[in-house]
């Protein structure tokens, strides 16, 4: 059955989004809504009001939606559907629907509602529609004041630079992929590692102090094999695999910029860093330029969560202490 939000005339609403899905940022609107955006990742922002959001898997969106002051006579959609840079016909480009519903007048309960009312939809921006992303992620900014600044860091102990992205292994043999080629499977990588799973938990290998044949302390802070990044792709794509890690001091101060690449096409790669939340403090389209783009980033009041999109074909900049050294 369609999902129905009930709501009464007049009446304020919070809805707390969550993108449950595995690979696909969805937009979300409500006919004839706006949304004024409150909280993303549970921290607050500036409010900002909009008719469609966006929100990349496991991040949360906590919106105000105000139901009209007046019985308005219809039903309206609410719409969800992908965002994706990459050519239709490689992911699901199913929209799902909810309806919000009014209570009718002089209606003695919110189970009463009117089945027989014209029903409206939103329209939503086209699938691959950047420009729309862009806009809707620059206006995320923390509840920063003068007298209340924000928490991200002003120096740096540690910096590094992650390509993220798709690569390539070879299948296993005697098997047919379903990769580029019938002899290759996607993989997705780091400073083109990708991982496998440790056969010990990291946590009780550090505990005892045996971290051979577990892990590597010697993940790439850079990429090894440095290339134009969003220009055109290398002629190899296959990648690494291994179980490699980065070590921080504790209290350390990190930048971390992740930058998309061309290889096996553009695409906005969700990021979550569990156990901290950290600052979004820049992010931009083509190579991620060291020298001048520092000088852009917002230190003032720069979204806080612990999940971001890093641009199709662009960059994200990140910022955040190292203190939790127990998840």
């Amino acid at each position: 059955d369609t999902f129905k939000l009930k709501v009464e005339p007049g009446k304020t609403y919070m809805l707390r989004l969550v993108n449950a899905a595995l690979n696909d940022e969805l937009f979300f609107s409500v006919a004839n809504h706006t949304l004024t955006v409150v909280e993303v990742d549970a921290v607050y922002v500036k409010p900002f009001t909009v008719k469609t959001l966006i929100i990349s898997p496991g991040q949360t969106t906590n919106v105000l939606l105000t139901a009209k002051p007046f019985y308005p006579k219809a039903n309206f959609y609410m719409l969800a559907a992908p965002y994706s840079t990459i050519r239709p016909g490689t992911f699901d480009n199913t929209t799902v629907a909810g309806i919000l519903e009014y209570q009718k007048p002089g209606s003695p309960s919110m189970s009463s509602f009117d089945k027989d009312l014209p029903l409206f939809k939103p329209v939503l921006p086209r699938f691959n529609d950047t420009g729309f992303v862009t806009n809707f992620t620059s206006k995320l900014r923390s509840l920063a004041t003068p007298q209340y600044p924000a928490a991200v860091p002003r120096s740096v102990d540690k910096r590094f630079f992650f390509t993220v992205g798709l690569g390539t292994l070879p299948c296993p043999a005697n098997t047919t992929c379903q990769g580029p080629t019938n002899k290759t499977q996607f993989a997705a990588a780091m400073n083109n590692v990708s991982l496998v799973l440790p056969s010990t938990a990291l946590l009780q290998s550090h505990f005892t102090g045996v971290s051979r044949g577990v892990y590597g302390s010697n993940f790439p802070v850079t990429p090894l094999l440095k290339f134009n990044y969003t220009g055109a792709p290398p002629n190899n794509t296959n990648v690494a695999k291994g179980t490699k890690l980065l070590v921080l001091p504790f209290n350390a101060s990190v930048e971390l910029v992740m930058q998309d690449t061309s290889i096996l096409g553009f695409e906005s790669h969700p990021l979550h860093l569990h156990g901290f939340n950290f600052f979004v403090v820049g992010q931009g389209f083509g190579n991620y330029d060291a020298v001048n783009d520092p000088a852009k980033f917002n230190l003032v009041d720069p979204v806080e969560r612990n999940t971001v999109g890093v641009p199709a074909g662009g960059w994200v900049a990140i910022r955040f202490l190292a203190d939790n050294p127990g998840t």
